[in-house]
C-alpha cells in the first residue's frame, strides 16, 4: 500500500502540517530535566528517533511522577498532538508527565505513522518497531527524570489509538492501563498475557474511523481506504481476555450542554462487569461527534474529520480511569 493509506485512518491532516518544536531540545546527557515541554531524541533499530516530553512543576521534587504516553494519529506529529489534546494542562493540574512520541515517515517531521500491526503506512510496510521505540524511549526518560514505572499508561488518536492498543498487548510489562481514542486494534495475534485496564472513546457518527466496521472512506486527494475493524468487537476480546461479562451496563449518559459548543450530541459510560481484579474494560460512546479529541482544540478541518465536541473532556476521562491503577507487580 502506498503511503498516503497511512492517513486513511488517522487522520487528523492537519496536524501534519503543525509546526516543528520551536522550544530548546534537550538530550538524556543532560541529566534532569526542567519543568515544561522539550524534545528528546534516541538511536533504535538503526533509526533516529524522538519524543516530546512535558513535565509538570510537581517534577521539580524529584519524586517518581506517572506517565502518560499519547501517540498522534497517522499523519500527524508529536508537536501536533500536543498541540490539538491539550494535555499539558491537565497534566500540570494532576502531576502526570505528558510524553508524546514522534511516528516515522519518508518526509521528516510531516506524514508519520505508526505501525499498529494491520496499519499503517510507511510504519506498517516497513515493518518499523515501534513496541521497542516505546520500550527503548521510557528507559531513555527515566535517566532524565524521575518516572514511577508502576504508573505508565497509553492513549492515542486514530492510528495513535492503535498504537495504544499494541503496547498493550505486546508490552504488557510496560503499561498500567490504555485510553485509545477514535481507533480499534488492528492486530492478529492477540495474548497480552494478563488482565489490562481499557478505557476505549469512540463516536458512533466517526466518518472515518467506522465504529462498526466496515471500508472507510478515501482520505482526500487519494483513492486509498481502510477496512476498519468493528469498536465493540474489539471490546469483546478484551472483555474475554479481562474476565469480564459479556454484556455491558450502561452506567452514565450525557448531553451536551444548552450553552455548550454542541448541545445536541450526547455520551453513554459503558462498563462491563465482573472482570477479574484489575482488567475493567468501559466504553464512552458518543453520538454528534466526529473523528475527535472530545474537549481538543475546536475547529480541525471538520469538513474531514467531523463535528468537534464537548460533551466529554476525553483527558479529564482518561485520568480519572488511569488514576484506578498500578501495574500488578509493583502492588
Amino acid at each position: 500500500m502506498a503511503w498516503r493509506a497511512s492517513v486513511v485512518v488517522c487522520v487528523i491532516a492537519v496536524l501534519a502540517c503543525a509546526r516543528t518544536p520551536s522550544r530548546d531540545s534537550v538530550s538524556s546527557e543532560d541529566q534532569r530535566l526542567p519543568p515544561g515541554t522539550s524534545r528528546q531524541s534516541l538511536d533504535h533499530d538503526g533509526r533516529q528517533r524522538s519524543y516530546l516530553v512535558h513535565l509538570p512543576p510537581q517534577a521539580a521534587s524529584g519524586d517518581p511522577h506517572p506517565v502518560v504516553l499519547n501517540f498522534h494519529g497517522g499523519g500527524g506529529n508529536a508537536q501536533g498532538q500536543e498541540d490539538y489534546s491539550r494535555m499539558d494542562a491537565l497534566a500540570d493540574e494532576a502531576g502526570f508527565i505528558a510524553v508524546y512520541p514522534e511516528g516515522t515517515g519518508p518526509f521528516g517531521d510531516f506524514l508519520l505513522t505508526w505501525n499498529a500491526g494491520g496499519c499503517c503506512g510507511y510504519a506498517r510496510d516497513n515493518a518499523v518497531d515501534d513496541v521497542g521505540f516505546v520500550r527503548a524511549l521510557m528507559l531513555d526518560l527515566a535517566r532524565a527524570t524521575s518516572v514511577d514505572a508502576s504508573r505508565i499508561y497509553a492513549t492515542g488518536l486514530s492510528n495513535g489509538a492503535m498504537m495504544a492498543y499494541r503496547v498493550a498487548a505486546e508490552a504488557p510489562d510496560l503499561v498500567a492501563a490504555i485510553a485509545p481514542v477514535a481507533g480499534a486494534m488492528q492486530l492478529e495475534t492477540f495474548a497480552p498475557g494478563r488482565p489490562i485496564p481499557l478505557l476505549h472513546i469512540h463516536s458512533l457518527d466517526d466518518p472515518r474511523a467506522l465504529y462498526n466496521g466496515g471500508l472507510g472512506p478515501p482520505f482526500p486527494l487519494t483513492t486509498s481506504r481502510v477496512d476498519h475493524v468493528p469498536v465493540e468487537a474489539v471490546l469483546s476480546q478484551w472483555q474475554e481476555n479481562n474476565g469480564c461479562r459479556s454484556i455491558a451496563e450502561v452506567v452514565e449518559t450525557r448531553q451536551g450542554l444548552a450553552n455548550a459548543a454542541a448541545p445536541a450530541h450526547t455520551a453513554t459510560h459503558l462498563v462491563y462487569p465482573d472482570c477479574a481484579p484489575g482488567g475493567d474494560v468501559e466504553l464512552w460512546r458518543l453520538t454528534g461527534a466526529g473523528h475527535v479529541w472530545p474537549g481538543g482544540v475546536p475547529g480541525y478541518l471538520e469538513t474531514i474529520l467531523g463535528p468537534w465536541t464537548d460533551v466529554i473532556d476525553a483527558n479529564r476521562e482518561m485520568w480519572g480511569f488511569f488514576e484506578r491503577f498500578v501495574l500488578p507487580e509493583a502492588k
